[in-house]
């Protein structure tokens, strides 16, 4: 059966307002199915985990559905899931308690396509531990990230490999398959951030040869929490602890103070919420979600080549990456327009769009700041091919 877009949109009461939200790399809006589980868990009596009593016990069931609905995402163990307040925070937390035993002459490997959260917390331990840092490079052509150049910058005292599922700025998916069996032949761990990757590809933790993934589940609709999943969890417990309980075990030990209970509510109903995505899906929950997130990619993989296809047919249109295995999040330059007076003018017409100035990550390795920076979209499971022309025809005004 075909992607059904027009019953998505309509779990989605902020489509309301009349925008056409092309905004989803900041996070998409809220389906009404998630708003609902965080104020019934408000309204809700819930206490501290570890009592008999109904309160208690509900508390510590919201936590064990979170965690067993992140390890259905991402096709793990629920004994391996951390939650806390964002992926970025986790990330923190993961590289403090990782690099305890590093040492000058120690190497980690970071890449020009990542977030900041997935480099700065790795930057600040080598300054801490006097470990060096290697980067690998994009193609400035295509925004690919080139997997030879992995064979060259790993080496037997690489400790870590950070690197993104996907790009939420240029959209571009790495051959994490083929990076991390160079990280297996030096015994380099491998941490992969697939915040923007989740929302549109089925996820597969062994397949992806990550020992950590990192998620944010604001990426998909879900409420602001994230998550790290360990592919062995044992690993969890030859971590420093920070959590302030002593007895503190698996996860727990990664976790500081108490839930946002009524926030692990909300994730679990947005992890059900992507399982749904496609009505024809059957099965488990870990098989709805890979029926319905493969139904969202063939989807959007149309939706996204048509848009590509329409703005580089406008010749006062720079369209950034030409990456062959992507997410939908698109990055275009027009032609004597700042980026900033870009996306005044679609607001103007009703769409959602960020500018960036092009100083900072993938954009200033491209030299985006010396065109007047970049216009960034993202597609989200409710954009529709309509959407797509109001944004072609208001960028072709600017010609």
């Amino acid at each position: 059966m075909a992607f059904d877009v027009a019953r998505v949109r309509g779990l989605f009461p902020a489509l309301g307002d009349g925008w056409v939200h092309l905004d989803a790399p900041a996070g998409m809006q809220v389906p009404e199915q998630v708003a609902t589980a965080v104020s019934t868990a408000l309204r809700a009596p819930v206490s501290g985990p570890g009592g008999i009593f109904p309160a208690s016990q509900r508390a510590q069931g919201i936590v064990d559905a979170a965690r067993r609905s992140v390890a259905d995402l991402v096709g793990a163990d629920p004994a391996g899931v951390v939650l806390g307040p964002s992926s970025a925070v986790l990330l923190q937390r993961l590289a403090d308690a990782m690099t305890d035993d590093w040492f000058m002459g120690d190497e980690v490997l970071v890449s020009r396509l990542d977030h900041p959260a997935n480099i700065a917390p790795w930057l600040r331990a080598t300054q801490r531990t006097g470990s060096a840092v290697k980067w690998a490079e994009i193609d400035i052509e295509t925004c690919e990230l080139p997997s030879w150049q992995f064979d060259e910058l790993v080496t037997d005292r690489t400790k870590l490999i950070a690197i993104t599922a996907a790009s939420g700025v240029v959209g571009t998916r790495p051959d994490l398959a083929k990076i991390s069996a160079v990280a297996r032949a030096h015994g380099s761990l491998m941490v992969v951030d697939a915040s923007a990757a989740a929302p549109f590809v089925p996820l597969d933790i062994v397949g992806m040869g990550a020992d950590v993934v990192a998620l944010s589940a604001g990426q998909w609709g879900g409420p602001p929490v994230g998550a790290l999943v360990f592919r062995d969890p044992s690993v969890l417990e030859r971590l420093p602890s920070v959590s302030v309980d002593p007895m503190a075990r698996g996860p727990e030990r990664l976790e500081l103070g108490p839930h946002a209970y009524p926030m692990l509510a909300g994730l679990v109903a947005s992890v059900e919420y992507l399982a749904d995505l496609d009505d024809a899906a059957s099965g488990t929950r870990r098989e709805r979600l890979l029926t319905s997130l493969g139904s969202v990619k063939a989807y959007q993989a149309g939706l996204l080549a048509n848009l590509i296809n329409e703005l580089r047919s406008l010749r006062h249109v720079m369209v950034i990456g030409d990456a062959m295995r992507r997410v939908p999040a698109l990055a275009f330059s027009i032609a004597g327009v700042k980026a900033e007076d870009g996306v005044e003018h679609l607001a103007s017409r009703g769409v959602c769009a960020f500018a960036d100035p092009g100083q900072y990550g993938v954009f200033s390795v491209l030299g985006v700041g010396e065109i007047g920076g970049a216009i960034r979209i993202g597609l989200a499971h409710y954009t529709n091919a309509v959407e797509m022309d109001d944004l072609v025809r208001a960028v072709a005004e600017l010609g």
